[in-house]
């Protein structure tokens, strides 16, 4: 995602300075700048959390206004967990999906923090457009590299060609066909005291079945079992 920057607004906790490095780098997020930060994103608190993530905090950028980051890119995105109503216009926001599914080859910048505090109404207003994620109601305020991690998430599951698991195949229809089969054929060679029994069984085995997301690996192992049953 070489087009999608996570600029983090005058951070004050070195610690989430790494969490937030650490999610990015999550979802092939490799650009991350600091704006205007309080604490050094380079402390050994900060290296810390981020973990494997460090090669993003030492090629991090620095910017001073929010000003100069509209001047980096296409679209600034802001985040908050204040949402409008019909009267406040500037806090209608988009949904992490709805984002997603307007993300471009454009240059965009997604901006969080502050950290307790968000953005104000005016910074709100300079950004192009901005995003909350729905939760409760009762506590809407979420961690700034927690929020980031499920903006960057639907991003990443909508444009990312290469997915971890993707590669891992997983059981058809046909497979699952084969099973139930398979299944029906074992108990019908099993001593149940009551033919309401074994049917109950062969129900209860082609929800389980049909229900299941299963591997090949799985099935192929399942069907094997099921050959066994004597």
């Amino acid at each position: 995602m070489k087009n999608i920057c996570i600029v983090a607004q005058e951070f004050e906790t070195p610690g989430n300075c790494g969490a937030l490095a650490r999610v990015a780098k999550n979802f092939d997020c490799l650009n991350l700048v600091f704006l205007n930060p309080k604490c050094d994103f380079l402390s050994k608190e900060s290296v810390d959390r981020a973990t494997h993530a460090v090669d993003l905090l030492k090629k991090a950028k620095v910017m001073k206004s929010l000003g100069e980051v509209k001047s980096k890119f296409d679209y600034v995105i802001g985040t908050t967990s204040v949402v409008s109503t019909d009267y406040n216009i500037p806090r209608s926001p988009l949904s992490p999906k709805q984002l997603a599914e307007v993300i471009n080859n454009k240059k965009f910048a997604i901006l969080v923090g502050r950290e307790g505090k968000g953005l104000s109404n005016d910074e709100i207003s300079e950004c192009d457009f901005i995003v909350a994620i729905p939760t409760s109601k009762r506590y809407p305020a979420m961690n700034v590299s927690h929020a980031a991690a499920i903006i960057l998430y639907e991003i990443f599951d909508r444009i990312s060609k290469e997915k971890l698991a993707d590669n891992i195949p997983f059981a058809t229809g046909k497979d699952r066909e084969v099973a139930t089969r398979l299944a029906m054929e074992s108990l019908d060679r099993l001593h149940f005291t009551t033919e309401e029994r074994r049917i109950t069984q062969q129900r209860l085995w082609k929800r389980i079945i049909g229900k299941s997301f299963l591997t090949k690996r799985e099935i192929f192992a399942l069907c094997g079992f099921f050959k066994k049953v004597k």
